[in-house]
């Protein structure tokens, strides 16, 4: 058995850990204000760094999960041993991403985490309509240079969103993502992806909330959920198809267990550290109550045969996909998530488009995206007339003019559709309320990579589609698209 986990080092030299010990559960234990000893949480968590498990993941909502990490961080230093590498979150909401904002952000981190630096800054971003996720991380590129973060990662970011990204040209080492035997949507397009483009995975939720441990084998289904984490993977082991498909893969699961002399939690996450495309599995800490870091190190060690892998294809072949791609849990029906449906709080955040009625036809609303092509040629971006939203032929053209991933087609297609949706959800409707959308293109010799996106956006709403073929568009554009929809 290994001493501690491995180091893997990701593009431009950071180093973390092959199992990140992750203090997310941190916020579940100080829910509803219950009494948190900060000392004895960083005294546990001294322990995990002593032992190797010194690479820490949180966030900003992780309740006082980057102090307790900041005070194990300075302890060490001043007893001259290692630090431990520090991986946090920005989840901003939606809205106007200056550098002052962002600078904000990351400087809020460092006070409660008492660093100058951040090994690791990951962002999440709330909806992809918004498009100010490019302006934080084109913030987050100068605050790396200036030395206030050393890389960049990005949280639940789709295949589709982490591309556009990498062709925006943000410098991006880590995303990290739901991935376990049960929600296998990672090893799809989006591992595509990150091999492409050298980015590391960082998969969380291996266990799903412990319910892939030996304590759930033949264990009658629980009919209720205390904690967090364990609220929303049930939700996840429903979807896929309940209890008796789930105890099924937990019984294959175990005899693979037993064969190896090792735990279930063993197998799965080893099967999420064996993907190619996977660099470290994020394993839950609750700091005080229980640790399992001795056995977690049995995962590195294993090999499994083709029997083995076999067996464990037959029992997942028997549980329904999780839909979309990763991150959507946070973002789209069905929200798989500890709180269930999320439709309150994102119709809480603001519309991206400004709304106002047509001067001539008050009854009509129109929405303006700030692109300058609508004031130089004098129309909406939208207009709601009764139940009927149209959408004009939108290029992906930026809120200061620029063109979005110039010459590439599949990346000016994400942008376009997100800048649709924006509109759509303007003027009171929804992505599910697309009734048609017409692709206009310079080059339908490319139509393939373009064509896939549409399939991630409308896999199930099926618009009708036109795909027609034209001779030019004013700029370096690939591609325009309109789009309409009915409201009920």
């Amino acid at each position: 058995m290994p001493n501690a986990p491995e180091k893997i080092t990701l593009k431009n030299g950071l180093a973390v850990r092959s199992i990140i010990t992750g203090l997310w559960q941190m916020a579940d234990q100080e829910r509803d204000g219950k009494p948190f000893d900060l000392d004895s949480a960083a005294e546990a968590l001294t322990a995990y760094a002593r032992e190797g498990f010194d690479t820490f993941d949180m966030a900003d909502h992780y309740g006082s999960a980057e102090i307790v990490a900041g005070m194990v961080h300075k302890a060490l230093r001043e007893a001259g041993e290692q630090p431990p590498t520090i991986l946090t979150k920005w989840c901003p909401p939606p809205g106007e991403m200056s550098l002052g904002r962002v600078r904000g952000g990351v400087e809020t981190a460092l006070e409660r985490l008492g660093l100058d630096r951040i090994d690791l800054m990951q962002l999440h971003w709330w909806q992809y309509h918004s498009p100010e996720y490019l302006d934080a991380l084109a913030n987050l590129m100068i605050l790396r240079q200036e030395g206030l973060i050393g890389e960049i990662g990005l949280t639940n970011f789709d295949a589709a969103h982490l591309r556009l990204a990498l062709k925006e040209g943000i410098d991006v080492v880590s995303n990290q993502v739901c991935f376990s035997l049960l929600d296998r949507r990672a090893a799809g397009a989006l591992s595509k992806t990150a091999r492409e483009y050298d980015v590391k995975l960082f998969g969380f939720g291996t266990l799903c909330g412990g319910f892939l441990t030996d304590k759930w084998v033949g264990k009658p289904e629980p009919s209720e959920v205390p904690d967090w984490s364990g609220m929303k993977y049930k939700r996840f082991v429903d979807w896929a198809g309940g209890w008796e498909p789930f105890q099924n893969l937990l019984d294959t699961l175990s005899g693979v267990a037993a064969k190896h002399n090792v735990s279930v939690a063993n197998i799965a996450g080893h099967y999420v550290l064996d993907h190619d495309a996977v660099g470290a599995v994020i394993v839950g800490a609750r700091l005080g109550e229980r640790e399992h870091r001795q056995d977690n190190l049995n995962l590195l060690e294993l090999s499994l045969d083709i029997d083995d892998r076999t067996a464990i294809a037959e029992a997942t072949a028997n549980l329904k996909p999780i839909p979309g791609d990763c991150g959507d849990e946070y973002r789209k029906p069905p929200f798989l998530t500890a709180s269930g449906d999320l439709s309150d709080h994102l119709d809480t955040l603001p519309a991206v488009h400004k709304v106002e009625p047509v001067p001539l036809r008050p009854d009509r609303q129109r929405s303006d995206s700030g692109s300058p092509w609508e004031t130089a040629a004098g129309f909406s971006r939208g207009i709601r007339a009764g139940d009927t939203i149209v959408v004009s032929g939108t290029t992906a053209t930026g809120p200061t003019g620029e063109c979005v991933c110039p010459n590439d087609p599949e990346g000016q297609a994400v942008y376009i559709l997100d800048k649709i949706i924006a509109t759509v959800f303007a003027l009171g409707g929804r992505p599910e309320d697309i009734i048609r959308t017409r692709i206009y293109m310079c080059d339908t010799s490319k139509w393939e990579g373009v064509a896939e996106v549409h399939k991630r956006y409308f896999d199930r709403i099926f618009p009708a589609n036109t795909l027609i073929e034209i001779s030019d568009i004013v700029g370096p554009y690939e591609l325009e698209i309109e789009a309409e929809a009915k409201l009920s």
